[in-house]
């Protein structure tokens, strides 16, 4: 099996030792990306919206470099750190898509790197 790494500068970089995404076999795993802005290297000022709306951008990053876009993911994961967010995020996720939404899964969890409140992954297509 032939796989691509794919490091983009329009997410920020890997807080650990993994990829932001990999290609393999005309699929593209995007790491969980946090609401952090590449260009400063910190999270944007705002609520748990502007947090959201961040992640989703560097998921678009990554697939953008992949050659593939938001409306060529499959599956989601989002975590958060408080579910009370729950609404919020939705509101700001259905913002990103078009059309029909892929499948998702939604996780509260007791932490997430950095003290983010949001991480959202996902699982696309390039064709």
């Amino acid at each position: 099996m032939d796989t691509n790494v794919i490091s983009s500068k329009n997410a920020p970089a890997a807080v650990g030792p993994y990829s932001q995404a990999v290609e393999a076999n005309g699929f593209i795993f995007v790491s969980g990306q946090l609401p952090i802005d590449p260009a400063t290297g910190a999270f944007p000022a705002g609520d748990i919206r502007t947090l959201a709306a961040q992640s989703m951008k560097n998921l678009a990053g990554v697939l953008e470099e992949a050659g593939s876009s938001l409306d060529k993911i499959l599956k989601t994961t989002i975590y958060l750190k408080d579910l009370a967010d729950f609404a919020a995020v939705n509101e700001v996720y259905a913002s990103f898509f078009k059309g029909s939404y892929p499948a998702r899964s939604c996780f509260e969890v007791s932490a997430l790197p950095k003290g983010a409140p949001v991480e959202i992954e996902a699982v696309a297509v390039k064709c």
